[in-house]
C-alpha cells in the first residue's frame, strides 16, 4: 500500500521541457536560412528557450525531492530530467555557434540534420505524457534510434563534402564546429529515449 498517491505533475513537467525541443528545432530551422541581421533576434529565442527548460529542470529536481513517493525511480527522475535538458543545451550551442559565425550558405545537409531534429523533438514530444501509463512507448525509443542513424549518416557525408577542398579552411573550421554541434543533439535525443526505455523495462 502507498502512503500518498501518486502525482501527475511529473509527466506534466517532462512534457513541458520537451515543449521546449520543439521550439529550439523549429528556431535552428529558420536560423540556417536567415538574414545575418535576422540571426541574433532567433538565438536569442533559442537561448530562451534553453532557459525555460532549464528551469523546467529545477522544478522536476524540487519536486522530487519534496514528493514522499514518486511515480517510479527516484534517480531515474533525476536522469530524464537532466538527458531532457542536455538536448535544449546542445541546440542553444549549435544556434549560438551559427550567431557568431556568420556563415552566409550552409550546405544542404545542415537542412537535412536539423529536419532529424525537428523530427526527433516532435516524437520525443509525444512520448512523454505516455510514461503516465508506460504503454506504446517501445516506437518512440524506435523511431529515435532510426533518427540518429541518419544524423549520423549525414555526419559523414557532410564532413566529405567539408574536406573535399571546395571550402576555403576557416569556412571548413566554422561549419564543422556547427556541424558537431547538431550532431551531439541528435545523440542527446538518443539518450532521452535510452532513459526513457531503462524506466519503461523496470516498470514493466
Amino acid at each position: 500500500m502507498r502512503l500518498t498517491p501518486k502525482t501527475p505533475i511529473f509527466y506534466t513537467l517532462f512534457t513541458r521541457s520537451a515543449e521546449q525541443h520543439v521550439v529550439a528545432a523549429g528556431l535552428l530551422t529558420e536560423l540556417l536560412v536567415a538574414d545575418a541581421d535576422e540571426r541574433k533576434e532567433l538565438a536569442a529565442r533559442v537561448r530562451a528557450a534553453e532557459h525555460a527548460c532549464d528551469e523546467v529542470t529545477h522544478e522536476i529536481f524540487q519536486v522530487a525531492n519534496s514528493t514522499f513517493v514518486t511515480p517510479f525511480d527516484r534517480e531515474d527522475i533525476y536522469r530524464l530530467a537532466s538527458a531532457l535538458d542536455d538536448v535544449v543545451d546542445d541546440m542553444e550551442a549549435g544556434a549560438e555557434l551559427i550567431e557568431l559565425y556568420q556563415v552566409d550558405e550552409f550546405p544542404p545537409e545542415f537542412g537535412d540534420v536539423v529536419e532529424v531534429l525537428r523530427r526527433a523533438s516532435e516524437v520525443t514530444l509525444d512520448a512523454m505524457p505516455r510514461l503516465r501509463t508506460m504503454r506504446d512507448l517501445s516506437e518512440y525509443w524506435i523511431e529515435i534510434n532510426r533518427l540518429e542513424n541518419r544524423a549520423d549518416k549525414l555526419h559523414r557525408r557532410l564532413l566529405a563534402r567539408l574536406f573535399s577542398g571546395d571550402y576555403k579552411p576557416m569556412l571548413v573550421m566554422k561549419l564543422k564546429d556547427i556541424a558537431e554541434a547538431l550532431e551531439e543533439a541528435a545523440d542527446s535525443f538518443e539518450r532521452v529515449a535510452n532513459v526513457v526505455e531503462s524506466i519503461a523495462v523496470k516498470e514493466s
